[in-house]
């Protein structure tokens, strides 16, 4: 018997499976070791796959469900401080890529997009941390350059493999 693979429940199922993948990627990342020679707070953001995937694959509203729900897990497994570091530079993330991703040329450019994104979502921290600090850090921005370049390059690249794995699961 096969079931419908469309409407709400479908939907649904879907986001909670790739919440769960975002989820499952977090803890992964969060297993490996420190390496000294980075920066501190870098992280590799292999969850930004999943909502890269829900922004280019079904839309810029369950992009946003999906960094919101990101965030929310950071509440519930981290502390208040990094949950509005993370919806910020979710937020700001989602929001350069819907619109950068309506820009012809790089409409489908996926490292590229990927790039902007990990740069605003770094950026959306940065600002995060201003706004909760009342301490100006610009002078971490050319760290969080660099990373989200690197980092932004290895999610475009990532996502460019596994997007058609993660789109079998919505063969009707």
């Amino acid at each position: 018997m096969t079931g419908k693979k469309t409407g709400p429940a479908w939907e649904a199922a879907l986001m909670g499976m790739l919440f769960a993948m975002a989820m499952a990627l977090s803890f992964a990342e969060s297993m490996l070791p420190v390496l000294p020679m980075l920066p501190p707070g870098f992280k590799l953001g292999l969850s930004n796959i999943i909502t890269m995937y829900a922004l280019f694959m079904l839309g810029t509203r369950k992009g946003f469900t999906i960094a919101v729900m990101k965030s929310f897990f950071v509440l519930l497994t981290r502390a208040p401080m990094a949950a509005f570091m993370s919806l910020c530079g979710g937020l700001l993330s989602v929001a350069c890529m819907a619109l950068c991703a309506r820009i012809k040329p790089i409409q489908r450019d996926y490292l590229l997009l990927s790039v902007i994104g990990a740069l605003a979502h770094n950026f959306g921290q940065l600002l995060a941390s201003v706004a909760y600090t009342s301490t100006v850090m610009f002078y971490y921005l050319p760290v969080l350059v660099v990373s989200g370049v690197i980092m932004g390059v290895i999610t475009g690249v990532v996502l460019r493999v596994v997007v058609p794995h993660i789109n079998k699961l919505r063969l009707p």
